[in-house]
């Protein structure tokens, strides 16, 4: 198993958001490059960025930092957040990020997913965020009417080869992964390689 730290920027600095909520925000480290410079001094040997301040606008806002992080650590980086636009992931991969994880996209514009794996392949993952059976979108503000099981199965037949699965009603609060959900998603995954937050 690799265990990947993550970074979750919000107004330049390292958060962590209680199930996402924007109004319950404990901030951790003031710098993040310097939180991924520790990270990988500690052992990671890949970072996640979550940039949330991209994920609430719907497009980046934090791409200099990622830039500034692939300079000063080794490792490969994946970054989500705010990426709804081909424009938005071919800036991304100008950082030099290893990896860019759509989100909302997957859900309400597929064809952005198909046109991202045809330019770069198994460089695009999709991450699947959840409240209870459901897809939540747009910074985990909207639950959809989309089933998480069923639009992972989508995923993996428009050719995905990574997902991410996070339980929005877990992040943040220490208790625990959602073991069920987990492996009711692996098993829509059909083999794909699945990063559990």
């Amino acid at each position: 198993m690799l265990v990947i730290p993550a970074i979750d920027i919000r107004h330049g600095q390292c958060v962590r958001l209680y199930q996402g909520k924007e109004d319950q925000e404990t901030v951790y480290w003031k710098d993040p490059v310097e939180m991924a410079t520790i990270w990988v001094n500690r052992g990671a040997k890949s970072l996640h960025v979550a940039d949330l301040d991209g994920a609430f606008q719907g497009k980046p806002a934090n791409l200099d930092k990622i830039a500034l992080m692939k300079k000063m650590v080794p490792v490969p980086i994946q970054i989500g957040g705010g990426f709804r636009s081909m424009e938005a992931i071919d800036a991304a991969f100008k950082t030099g990020v290893d990896r860019v994880i759509l989100g909302t996209a997957a859900v309400y514009n597929p064809d952005l997913v198909t046109e991202a794996i045809d330019k770069y392949g198994k460089a695009i993952a999709v991450s699947i965020d959840v409240s209870e059976d459901f897809v939540t979108v747009s910074g985990w503000k909207e639950i959809s009417a989309v089933k998480f099981d069923d639009l992972a199965r989508r995923m993996v037949a428009l050719g995905v080869k990574t997902l991410l699965f996070t339980d929005t009603r877990k992040d943040g609060t220490l208790t625990g992964p959602n073991f069920g959900g987990i492996r009711t998603f692996l098993f829509a995954a059909e083999g794909v390689p699945v990063i559990v937050s």
